[in-house]
């Protein structure tokens, strides 16, 4: 074997898996190494978050108390000198580099220099952030350790202290360290594809961390990378393990208090046999063993780190899975043979990517042939073919190793993929990782569908749907709903949309799937940053602070942040559970695993008919829990499933509204806005195809009650939202002017409608139409109440109304205003009145029984409301005033300015216009912008009139003139009423009074002594007024102009809808309205009066705007809105597809494709012709060859013998896949004829490594002269039950071999066996090991295996049967070392008659009847087993017996199940149904194949 020696920079980079698995007994110093990574980043939010300072200190302090370095801390001069010619150490360093403390004579003088003794471990002095001088600002992290340091304390400072989320995948890379070249197409495949699979999946990638080689190739991989990616994309984790002492420029790095940043020189040129450090790595670990110079330091413990790794779980979602590993391959030496023969033997799948040269090239020539045709002879071709320059230096022994190593590679065929370009349907590298980590899962054995559901799991956590389409969701299984819906859980967390439609696709039920357990689970693994996670928080701390200090998250709570974002028209989705019901809600929800198979919500809520009741909508839940994350595609892909879908999209629309404006991240704010939007049009799109198919079915999807929503309608849902975009749709609208009109037909003349409501008798003449034919045809009383409450005529007689109530306030107000109030007066107070109870009446409607605060939140919420409250309350106190005799001239006054505010309300009732409307919206729009221009511009009249007056006049003190000269006088001279005074040409003292102490004149400005000359300075009130009317009449007022034409522009192009929107609450209002106008409406208050307080009858919203259907009729409504939704879509994809984007990007996918397709098929050209001609060649050499002989025998005159005739070799197959197993194949996995377990070349559980035996060579008669296996023989307690140690002749001379022997049997099964120097030779061949390893005693150990099997019944006790054949259930035990189970046997010790397992899981008292039950079985199986403890001169033979129970009631079978007693705890027990897969321990399995074929049954 090649030794794992110290090498120079120009050997290979041998980076493995050498190392067996350990158990880590450190973890329990660091238990949160395995909390998920969705429970980090709640941690990190609710923790404050640290400064960079601050992490700089935190990491300076922790990494040197638990990372150390190695110092040689003894000169011992060694005999080599350094590159620069200078005295060395032993561990490489120069006298210089050592401490002061070692280089003492006295310490180091006449002593061998030994690394145990001589080097010590200190503290680490390399750490923190590094930058590579001249290449970017990129900043990496770096650490030096020592070889010994534990892998969990690495895995820590990578997760906790570097801030690395934990890994979906770990993949090695491995290879040469030498520069090789590759093809340029396999190159640029190659990088992109494992960069492609490193980012899509979230993988670390490990490398050697070099600037050479493959870690050049995986550094330049990732800077193309980084340089065509943008941000979103993220950083691709590339982590270099290399050796501290083979560094170039190292020195730089070394900061005792760590470097942030350490600068990095990359010396190529300079740097002799040492390596630099690859700049493109985002991390790097530096293996420090206190020497210099020496390579392969760091293999070990990245060995053990990387199964550190893979051993770790990440949960997500309650979806826990192993972290993967998989070995990449690229080119490579004898080095990376050992790694990947040592990664095969630890299961770890390898991808070795053929063409990239060398071992890897080897690998991939002989991969497709049986293991029978790899012999010495080929891999000796091979190796001269592909190491030409180092070809002579490879000895027949390690050419027998190579052979050796690579056939044991090639037999684990389920764990080697080989990438070859363009081959096989393989494109690019990161199909084949995926694909090689799937194909290693599927050959693995599992329990029932442990083992797809493990591959399901790696693909959702890799998410990529696209292997999961092509490797798992394929004939070969067929899943079960119930099975998908813990992976279903997990994709919805992780916002995988692609995986959930592919649930969905597959059979996933959303009613099936979402449960109350699931739903809470759900909400409890919301993203750490949604804002909806912290609504829910708040409310649950005002529960606790309340009543609670224990509250749990419940529906409920949900509930309540849903009502504040949705409104309170709609009623709680999931109501507040009485007392009873609070311990059946507070179920527990399990951390990782998540039961979905539990009990339903419906089970959990029976209410009576005396509580509210509400439906389980589980495609509403979905929705909503997507939509308060901002889930966009997930969203949409769960709406598509919904039923009540325009209520749905409407709802979510108002959600994401809500959330925007609380949202404080802009962009977040404005993706909520956009998906609002995007609901908005869907919502839109439905209601367009009902609209088209049938007007009224739409209108009823309007107005119906929608359970799920929280008893609302869709109008109402738009409404509240503000969706003016499907407010003012065409229909929607048309079923407005449907209830403005009321029973009236829509095309009657507004005249005809203002004629009949002035003459009355005109009604029954026909001049208007009615919708129904009943009221067409019907006079008398019913015409006229249908015609007095269609809203239209409410509305116009209202206005007749209140234009007399102007008109008779206004004749008052000017004419008839008397002391004592006249009958007009009288009657204004009357009218007054009935406007108060209409206002009164509007405030406490609450059809919707939403409670007296939200009525009148609601009511003043609209701007006219609160413009009828202020003009009654100034009419009232005008009023108030008027009838006090003397406050009567101030109470006219006020009643004056309430007349001005009743007149304002006109706007409102012009409001119905489709011309005056959008006007006044305009108008009020260009209100805000007067307001804002106000502020602007009393800076400047305030700033002007302030210093005028200061200037002009002196110590004015009276108030009322200081407003007029500030305020008043400023604000006229922007209109052109300049002050006479202020240049000092019109001034006249007459105009004004020189103290100041006339009340009708202003103060006099400053003047010269006479009083006849202003004083002040003119020049500078000049100058001030003209600035003034610059900025005011010239700047501010064009500001005002463009303000208003910004305005105006802007809101003439939304006006149309905006009007249309506002229209809705005219027709509602009126809609509601009792139909006389004031001051007769006083008649209909007196009748809801008493209605609503004597009677006690609740108000109700009318039908034509809120409509509850029967559930027949609205099943029926809904599924047609469903299968409308679904014309939608696919009119909606159709439209997609035929854009001009789309179409120039489905063919330039096309174009592309096509170019792959040709250049794939040139590839495969090209290889076929290759394999052709070298057939071709074989052929013709064959012929040469029996020509030859032909002519040969006839030269001899006779016939010849015919057993020198050349036999022409069958053609081989051109095209043969890697994956195919044939009938050869399959032959070869159960040994091809020899054993193979024996042969492996790690003997179990001893450092002892057997000599390599191939295939060729396992036969005792076959000559293998350079055959010198080791000798070894376990040391073990019970001397007195096992034979000699064997290594002395004489103690073996007492054994008599092939015979009885005493109590023992050492007999063979298969006859007799040869003896060779006093030692027994194994009959199935060599082994590669002497001696009697760790059984008992030499020659064969007989073993007993009982197989205990019954029929697999149903419920109904009926026998389970697959594919027509009964199914077995056998009897399996697991014990705490293996990790497979196994039959219940084993060996046998002298005189026993029951194996020592056996006994040890039955009761003692079963023993006999144990012994008899199997001398009544059945034999199936006898003889040698391929066991890895068998040596050239002990194995293992075992009888196998069957015991089958037919009846279930079998009176034996109950005993023997109450036999069984496991005494060791860590010991299980169980029945397992007999299948294929089933993981079983060495041959049982062949075993268990036998005895289920004597019964016919399935296997």
């Amino acid at each position: 074997m090649e030794p794992l020696a110290p090498r120079r920079a120009g050997s290979e980079q041998e980076e493995g898996f050498g190392v067996p698995p350990r158990r880590v007994t450190d973890l329990g110093m660091l238990p949160h190494l395995r909390r998920s990574h969705s429970s980090l980043c709640k941690s990190r939010r609710l923790q404050c978050p640290l400064s960079s300072s601050e992490k700089q200190e935190n990491l300076s302090s922790w990494i040197p108390e638990n990372i150390k370095k190695k110092e040689c801390l003894y000169f011992v001069e060694s005999s080599k000198l350094s590159d620069a010619g200078k005295v060395v150490c032993e561990c490489g360093y120069t006298r210089e580099q050592h401490v002061e403390e070692a280089t003492k004579p006295h310490v180091f003088q006449g002593k061998e220099w030994d690394p145990k003794k001589h080097v010590q471990e200190m503290p680490t002095d390399t750490f923190g952030d590094i930058v590579f001088t001249g290449l970017g600002q990129k900043v990496g992290k770096y650490v030096r350790v020592s070889q010994d340091t534990p892998s969990s304390v690495i895995y820590h400072l990578m997760t906790q202290h570097w801030g690395l989320d934990v890994p979906n995948l770990l993949i090695s890379v491995t290879g040469g360290a030498k520069n090789f070249n590759m093809k340029l197409r396999l190159k640029s495949i190659f990088r992109r594809g494992l960069v492609k699979v490193a980012q899509t999946t979230g993988a670390w990638i490990i490398t050697g961390g070099s600037h050479t080689g493959v870690m050049k190739q995986v550094g330049e991989a990732v800077r193309d990378f980084s340089l065509s990616s943008s941000y979103k994309e993220g950083e691709v984790i590339t982590i270099g393990v290399a050796t501290w002492g083979t560094i170039h420029n190292r020195e730089g790095l070394v900061h005792p208090t760590g470097g942030f940043p350490a600068e990095y020189v990359l010396d190529e040129e300079g740097q002799g046999n040492l390596t630099c450090l690859d700049s493109n790595h985002s991390h790097f670990i530096l293996v420090d063993d206190g020497t210099h110079g020496q390579y392969g330091v760091e293999i070990p413990l990245r060995t053990k780190l990387e199964k550190f790794i893979s051993e770790q779980t990440k949960e997500r979602g309650g979806v826990a899975i192993k972290i993967p590993i998989v070995c990449v391959v690229l080119e490579g030496g004898p080095g990376t043979l050992h790694t990947i023969y040592n990664a095969i033997t630890n299961g770890t799948p390898c991808v070795i990517v053929e063409g990239s040269g060398r071992v890897a090239d080897v690998i991939a020539q002989v991969a497709s042939l049986p293991v029978s045709e790899i012999t010495i002879c080929l891999i000796q071709q091979k190796l001269s073919l592909f190491f030409q320059e180092m070809f002579e230096t490879f000895t027949e022994s390690r050419v027998v190793e190579w052979t050796k190593k690579i056939q044991d590679i090639v037999r684990k065929r389920q764990l080697l993929t080989i990438f070859r370009e363009g081959k096989d349907g393989q494109q690019d590298v990161d199909v084949a990782i995926l694909q090689a980590l799937l194909k290693a899962s599927q050959s693995q054995d599992h329990f029932g569908h442990e083992n797809w559901d493990h591959q399901l799991k790696l693909a959702v956590a890799w998410n990529r749907v696209d292997i999961a389409r092509s490797e798992i969701f394929t004939d070969q299984w067929q899943w079960k709903p119930s099975d998908l819906h813990p992976t279903m859980t997990a994709a919805l967390i992780s916002n995988k949309p692609e995986f959930v439609k592919l649930f969905l696709e597959n059979g996933v039920r959303l009613k099936e799937f979402v449960t109350w357990d699931t739903l809470l689970y759900l909400y409890e693994n919301l993203e750490p940053s949604c804002l909806f996670q912290c609504k829910l928080h708040k409310v649950l701390a005002e529960e606790r602070l309340a009543c609670a200090p224990a509250a749990r998250l419940h529906m409920h709570h949900v509930a309540q942040v849903l009502r504040e974002l949705l409104g309170d028209s709609t009623q709680p989705l999931y109501p507040r559970p009485r007392h009873s019901d609070r311990p059946r809600l507070s179920l527990p929800v399990p951390h990782i695993k998540l039961n979905v198979q539990g009990v339903s919500l419906r089970s959990l809520y029976k209410r009576s008919s005396g509580h509210v009741t509400f439906t389980m909508d589980p495609v509403r839940d979905l929705l909503i829990w997507a939509i308060v994350q901002n889930r966009r595609e997930l969203a949409g892909i769960i709406w598509a499933q919904s039923q009540d879908c325009i209520a749905a999209a409407l709802a979510c629309s108002k959600i994401l509204k809500e959330l925007s404006k609380e949202e404080e991240d802009t962009d977040s704010s404005e993706e909520m806005l956009a998906l609002a939007d995007e609901f908005e049009h869907r919502a839109i799109g439905v209601f367009t195809e009902c609209y088209r198919k049938d007007e009224e079915r739409a209108q009823k999807l309007l107005i119906r009650v929608s359970e799920a929503w929280g008893k609302t309608t869709c109008l109402q849902l738009a409404l509240e939202a503000k969706d003016m975009k499907f407010v003012s749709h065409g229909g929607i609208q048309a079923f407005l002017t449907k209830v403005w009109w009321g029973q009236l037909c829509v095309d009657n003349g507004l005249w005809r409608v203002i004629l009949c409501m002035l003459a009355c008798p005109l009604l029954f003449t026909g001049l208007v139409s009615f919708r129904e034919k009943r009221l067409q045809a019907l006079g008398g009383p019913a015409r006229a109440r249908a015609f007095f409450n269609a809203p239209v005529v409410i509305f116009h007689l209202n206005i007749l109304s209140y234009f007399a109530f102007l008109c008779l306030l206004a004749y008052v107000l000017m004419v008839d205003f008397q002391p004592t109030p006249s009958w007009c007066e009288c009657l204004i107070y009357l009218w007054l009145f009935s406007l108060v109870c209409e206002e009164t009446r509007q405030l406490f409607y609450d059809p919707d029984e939403c409670g007296l605060r939200k009525m009148a939140s609601l009511y003043f919420s609209d701007f006219w409301n609160k413009l009828d409250v202020a003009a009654i309350l100034l009419f009232i106190a005008g009023l108030t005033c008027r009838l006090i005799p003397s406050t009567l001239y101030p109470g006219r006054i006020v009643l004056s300015l309430a007349f001005i505010m009743f007149c304002l309300r006109l706007m409102h009732i012009f409001t119905v216009s489709k011309t005056l409307g959008p006007k006044i919206i305009i108008v009020k729009r260009m209100m805000k912008d007067v307001f804002f221009f106000l502020f602007l511009l009393a800076v400047w009249v305030v700033s002007f009139g302030v210093a005028k007056q200061a200037i002009l006049i002196h110590n004015e003190s009276r108030v009322d003139w200081i407003f007029r000269g500030v305020v008043y006088h400023s604000y006229l001279t922007i209109f052109g009423q300049i002050p006479a005074y202020i240049d000092g040409v019109n001034f006249n003292m007459d105009q004004c009074s020189p103290n100041g102490t006339d009340p009708y004149k202003p103060k006099c400005p400053e003047s010269d002594a006479a009083g006849q000359a202003p004083a002040f300075p003119e020049w500078l009130t000049v100058l001030l007024l003209c600035l003034y009317l610059l900025f005011t009449n010239i700047l501010l007022l064009n500001l005002l102009i463009a303000m208003f034409n910004y305005t105006f522009q802007q809101v003439q192009e939304h006006t149309d809808q905006i009007w249309k929107f506002q229209r809705h609450d005219l027709i509602e209002e009126y809609h509601g309205r009792p139909p006389a106008p004031p001051p007769f409406i006083l008649l209909s208050h007196l009748q809801l009066l008493v209605k609503r307080v004597v009677l006690k009858i609740p108000a109700k919203r009318h039908k034509q705007l809120k409509n509850k259907l029967e559930k027949n009729e609205e099943a029926a409504l809904l599924s047609w809105e469903m299968y409308l939704k679904e014309n939608y879509l696919q009119n909606r994809q159709c439209q997609l597809q035929q854009q001009p984007e789309q179409r120039i990007q489905d063919i330039s996918s096309k174009v592309d494709a096509m170019v792959e397709l040709l250049d794939m098929d040139r590839v495969k050209r090209s290889s076929s012709m290759e394999q052709r001609l070298a057939s071709l060649e074989e052929q013709v050499a064959q012929t040469t060859r029996a020509l030859q002989w032909i002519v040969t025998t006839l030269k001899d005159s006779g016939f010849g013998s015919e057993a020198g005739v050349p036999t022409l070799a069958p053609q081989r197959a051109t095209d043969e896949p890697d994956a195919e197993l044939g009938s050869r194949r399959q032959a070869e996995e159960a040994g091809d004829g020899y054993h193979v377990n024996a042969r492996h070349l790690l003997y179990p559980n001893s450092p002892v490594t057997r000599f390599p035996v191939p295939n060729e060579k396992v036969p005792w008669q076959v000559e293998f002269a350079i055959y010198d296996p080791p000798f070894y023989t376990a040391e073990r307690k019970d001397t007195a039950l096992v034979d000699p140690v064997g290594d002395a002749p004489e103690p073996l001379s007492r054994i008599s071999f092939n015979t009885l022997d005493g109590p023992r049997d050492r007999r063979s099964f298969h006859g007799a066996y040869a003896v060779r120097d006093g030692l027994p030779l194994n009959p199935m061949g060599r082994t590669g090991l002497r001696g009697r390893g760790s059984l008992s005693c030499f020659g064969p150990n007989h073993a007993l295996h009982p197989v205990v099997t019954r029929w697999r019944r149903n419920q109904d006790g009926a026998i389970c049967r697959k594919s027509i054949k009964k199914m077995l259930e056998v009897l399996v035990v697991k014990r705490p070392l293996p990790e497979l189970w196994a039959l219940p046997g084993g060996s046998r010790e002298p005189g026993e008659k029951l194996p020592q397992k056996l006994k040890q899981i039955l009761r003692r008292e079963s023993w006999p009847a144990v012994e008899d039950l199997l001398q009544q079985g059945v034999e199936v199986y006898k003889g040698y087993v391929d066991d890895p403890r068998n040596t050239d001169n002990a194995w293992i033979e075992t009888v196998a017996i069957s015991v089958h129970f037919q009846d279930h009631n079998d009176v034996e079978l109950k005993r023997l199940n109450s036999y069984l007693h496991a005494r060791d705890p860590g010991v299980s027990i169980r029945w397992q149904v007999v299948d294929r897969r089933i993981p079983l321990y060495a041959n049982h399995k062949t075993i268990l194949q036998k005895a289920a074929a004597l019964f016919g049954a399935h296997y």
